[in-house]
């Protein structure tokens, strides 16, 4: 087989080619259709109208909503072309064609056929073949998934239980047939991403399928979303944009979701166990969910998570099967002596660079003694390079011990480190914002923050944390919020960094630092600000004086 058309269509245009994946949430403004990713190699240039040709795509799972903002907005590729597998934006691609009208075509390719996209110029698409500078690939349709349905599958499919269901079903089949699945498998709770107001789609697809009469079937929570959902309105937020995003909150809602407004949904009181079958989307909760609490989850693009939530069914395809857990790439870690708090987002960040596309396993780290929210770091940042739902640590993760160490070995090195960190640390080092909270701060975060946020931070320097409903709770019964508050920090509910805009982010502010390998990779194309990256006692320390460090840490230095 040469090509595969996963979503068939006719399309013509310049020819786009990467050999690294991008995520489109963070990574391209719906807007304008421009690569605003920092780090990646097409950074500046427009994707509207071209052929896209790359691997795969990586990172958040939100990348589904802002494709189909750039199908609403007519600034879409005129094709996507990957070689491996794509769920993100091949999901927001069906959608902008089954519910809006914008069909995008999207097309898989063998390996041959891959490197001639890649090297082509120009591309055209259409009666099942592909034309690269006037070579022909031919293309064969996607095969309809031979899927065990059940009576109710079945009655959903059939539209007895409403048109909004009959879709989330439709939905779900197509991308079974896209993945490979002969199966659905059941999922006892969902996790929904997409009720940021990042574009107008998250808007349009929420309140239409909520007038569609769309209803949850089991447990769901709620991603953090665009303000803090009781305060907006005191605290300057624009009406025109606060009232749009706790529309887009309340469609949910609506649709029998619970208001949890969090990114931490592992950090509720309604965590999965061991062995649970999930229906997750969030990059950074699907892999800590994964490779954490050994729960099961694919990472679900947005739109998929809700229409998973509303049939209580998902393909059995992924990491829902044992055996796609295993490590396919061992990555050993020289570590080095000494090391603090910020080695676990580093370490996060680069296996997923050593492995795009694949399941790691993390060796060397077996004498360590991370943390729970050492690994929530980790798997954040890993979730920002990786499109993979998981990762191993040996001697620190449930599954690690379950599965063989594969040959294929790569070691990183003190110097390697030392590379993510320059990476990480391109803005200056006079600091006007510290950012902790991306993912959402747990309790023992917060306090640990206390301990060392004690005396005055710089004038000019603002420190700001954002948390679930139920850390702030927490934190305000046992006195941590009142500590906070008084070293001049602000603790923000609802939102998290990724959703952030002014006037809560600091109009004024103009560079900012934080702990988070995630929010240190995303906050130049997000905000607009220069980053810096550090530990949790450094970012404090920069909050005290305003200035950040001007080298690595000792650890790093050798």
């Amino acid at each position: 087989m040469i090509g595969q058309a996963v979503i068939s269509g006719s399309a013509s245009g310049a020819i786009l080619a990467c050999s690294e994946g991008l995520s489109f949430w963070g990574g391209v403004d719906p807007v304008t259709g421009i690569v605003i990713d920092t780090h990646h190699p097409l950074c500046g240039q427009s994707i509207a109208g071209k052929v896209l040709v790359m691997p795969t795509t990586r990172g958040s799972c939100s990348g589904s909503g802002v494709m189909l903002d750039l199908a609403l907005n007519g600034i879409a590729p005129a094709a996507f072309v990957f070689r491996e597998a794509e769920d993100v934006v091949t999901l927001g691609a069906m959608i902008a064609g089954k519910m809006f009208e914008r069909p995008v075509p999207v097309l898989r390719l063998d390996t041959e056929a891959f490197a001639a996209a890649v090297a082509g110029q120009h591309a055209t698409l259409s009666d099942g073949t592909l034309v690269v500078d006037g070579t022909a690939l031919p293309l064969e349709p996607l095969a309809v998934a031979k899927l065990d349905l059940s009576t109710l599958d079945r009655a959903m499919l059939a539209g007895t239980d409403g048109p909004a269901r009959r879709i989330a079903m439709e939905v779900i089949c197509a991308m079974a047939a896209l993945q490979g699945a002969t199966a659905l498998v059941d999922v006892t709770q969902g996790h929904i991403d997409g009720c940021i107001l990042a574009n107008t789609a998250n808007l349009r697809f929420a309140e239409t399928m909520a007038e569609m009469g769309g209803r949850v079937r089991v447990p769901t929570t709620m991603n953090a979303i665009s303000v803090d959902h009781g305060n907006w309105q005191s605290q300057g937020v624009p009406p025109v944009f606060g009232l749009r995003a706790a529309r887009l909150a309340d469609a949910y809602v609506r649709m029998g979701a619970r208001p949890t407004f969090t990114c931490a949904p592992y950090l509720l009181d309604t965590a999965p166990e061991a062995g649970e079958n999930i229906g997750w989307s969030e990059s950074n909760a699907v892999i800590f969910a994964n490779t954490v609490l050994a729960a099961r989850t694919v990472k679900h693009p947005d739109y998929l998570d809700l229409f998973i939530a509303m049939t209580g069914r998902a393909p059995m395809s992924g990491v829902y099967l044992p055996a796609n857990r295993a490590p396919r790439r061992r990555i050993h870690i020289e570590l080095p002596q000494s090391h603090d708090d910020a080695l676990w987002p580093m370490l996060g960040y680069i296996a997923g660079q050593l492995a795009p596309n694949s399941i790691p396993i993390l060796t060397g780290l077996e004498a360590t003694h991370p943390s729970r929210d050492d690994l929530k770091a980790m798997c954040a940042a890993f979730g920002t390079t990786s499109a993979a739902p998981m990762l191993h640590v040996a001697g620190q993760t449930p599954e690690a011990a379950d599965f063989a160490v594969p040959a294929d070995r790569v070691t990183v090195t003190r110097a390697d480190l030392a590379r993510v960190w320059a990476e990480l640390n391109q803005g200056p080092r006079q600091i006007d914002l510290i950012a902790f909270g991306s993912p959402h701060f747990s309790l023992s975060e917060c306090r640990a923050l206390a301990d060392l946020a004690q005396g005055h931070r710089a004038a000019g320097t603002e420190v700001i944390v954002t948390v679930g409903q139920n850390v702030l709770r927490d934190a305000r019964n046992d006195g941590t919020l009142a500590k906070l508050e008084a070293f001049g920090a602000q603790v923000f509910p609802d939102i998290c960094w990724c959703s952030i805009t002014e006037p809560l982010l600091p109009p004024q502010a103009r560079s900012l630092m934080t702990n988070s390998g995630k929010y240190a990779h995303y906050a130049p194309g997000l905000s607009g600000r220069e980053v810096r990256f550090g530990s949790l006692a450094e970012c404090v320390e920069t909050a005290r004086t305003g200035v950040a460090p001007a080298s690595p840490p000792g650890w790093l230095k050798g």
